[in-house]
């Protein structure tokens, strides 16, 4: 935006206007204690077996809800090197450049459980329903042999059990068309205990990424071979008929993703966006509509236009101006997102709100939160809507140095983005003017 006047900036009070960006929040103490049931000595009559599921962080929190399980340790199985995080990694790396030919360790978990209150099968339909195991060296966007799937026996019978499910399960993913499983079922050979950084990371870090989506076929359980109980059915998919059927935002989420819970309380709970917005903790598209790939991980937010996915967000970790800022690249048009992000100007008098003067809420365009009140705009002169007094908590402030000048840019707090300048010559009772762009608002009249 250019100025109207000239008028020195020392008068506009950057010290108060300024802000040095988002607050940050204190992180809630969390109660780490330990259940007395996942202390002690081990019992004799208790059974163990490993698996690998991808991050063990998220394969830790998922079996350890099941009833009977004493304990799961999350920790590095059956490789050739040694049994350190930035170990495996570094590996890892050397692997890819066909600069060894070691085996890596796969990030497992051990699970102790209890076979007089939960057997090994209902340990495996578990296994089997919370992640993808057809992925090969994968498991959605890590990447690497470490994240292999995979079933570390102690026993020849633990052997035979896995290999019988893996069977049952095959079939069940054949028939919905999926693909083969890859999962390795082996002898345990190496376990080495995660540091302790890595044990009980979800309860620690209740908002930390937790990478299982499963396939969302359930395991077919039979009264022979397992507890009806421990097979629960699948959630239904959304019914793509009632949803928006030119743009519709769809978050895929489980029942025990704490990062789900967050996106929920900061994101969806305060949702105005003009944007339809559905949940679902089925892994599948709404019937009748297309995922151009499976879920991958926990929340993942998937966009629909015309019943066809057009782009996806995965994981949140407290970043909504992340998540915004992508929906913003969705959804707006490229004189939009330029003047939204790359501090664009529309040319004076040129915009399509210029006039409005309707009683209504001028709101971001992406997020849909009131920005100007149209009682607040007034006709500045100068080519741009102009606004003497914004809604309260709407807009941030920024010292602009571009172009050889000293202003103060506004952004929305919502979103981010862009919006204008504000300038102190505007009229009374506030004498500034708020200089936006029509481009960044989107009007909405007043019933």
């Amino acid at each position: 935006m250019k100025q109207k006047h000239r008028w020195p900036l020392i008068a506009l009070g950057l010290s108060t206007l300024l802000q040095a960006g988002l607050d940050s929040q204190a992180a809630q103490a969390q109660d780490l204690t330990r259940d007395p049931l996942r202390s002690g000595p081990p019992d004799p009559a208790d059974e163990s077996i490993v698996l690998g599921m991808g991050c063990f962080w998220g394969a830790e929190k998922r079996l350890s809800e099941l009833p009977g399980v004493i304990d799961v340790e999350s920790g590095y199985a059956n490789g050739e090197i040694e049994g350190t995080y930035d170990t495996i990694l570094a590996h890892e790396r050397i692997r890819r450049r066909g600069a060894s030919d070691k085996r890596n360790h796969a990030e497992v978990v051990k699970v102790r459980f209890d076979p007089r209150r939960i057997t090994l099968e209902q340990v495996l339909v578990k296994f089997w329903e919370s992640h993808d195991p057809t992925q090969g060296d994968r498991q959605g966007n890590d990447v690497g042999s470490n994240y292999r799937s995979a079933i570390y026996t102690n026993s020849p019978e633990q052997t035979a059990v896995a290999e019988r499910m893996r069977a049952h399960y095959q079939a069940a993913l054949t028939q919905a068309g999926r693909g083969t499983i890859t999962t390795e079922i082996a002898p345990l050979s190496v376990y080495v205990r995660a540091e302790e950084e890595h044990q009980d990371y979800l309860r620690k870090n209740p908002h930390g990424y937790c990478g299982l989506g499963g396939t969302g076929i359930a395991y077919p359980g039979t009264t022979s071979d397992i507890d009806k109980a421990a097979a629960l059915p699948s959630p239904a998919p959304l019914d793509g008929a009632t949803l928006a059927q030119a743009r519709q935002l769809v978050v895929f989420e489980a029942e025990d993703c704490g990062a789900c819970q967050h996106f929920k309380a900061e994101v969806l709970d305060h949702w105005q966006s003009p944007v339809a917005v559905a949940r679902s903790l089925s892994f599948s598209a709404p019937t009748g509509w297309t995922l151009d790939k499976p879920l991958f991980a926990t929340p993942t937010l998937v966009l629909f236009e015309d019943g066809r996915e057009v782009a996806r967000y995965t994981g949140y970790d407290g970043d909504s101006g992340r998540f915004w800022a992508w929906l913003g690249l969705q959804i707006l048009t490229p004189e939009q997102r330029r003047v939204a992000f790359e501090q664009g100007t529309e040319r004076a008098f040129t915009g399509s709100l210029l006039d409005e003067k309707r009683p209504g809420t001028f709101v971001d365009p992406i997020t849909g939160a009131p920005l100007f009140r149209s009682e607040t705009k007034f006709d500045s002169g100068s080519g741009w809507p102009s606004f003497f007094n914004p809604v309260d908590g709407a807009i941030t402030f920024h010292e602009d140095v571009s172009h050889g000048m000293r202003r103060v840019e506004v952004r929305s707090a919502s979103s981010g983005i862009h919006l204008g300048h504000v300038f102190e010559d505007g009229p009374p009772p506030t004498k500034r003017r708020y200089c936006i762009n029509s481009r960044v608002l989107t009007f909405v009249p007043d019933l």
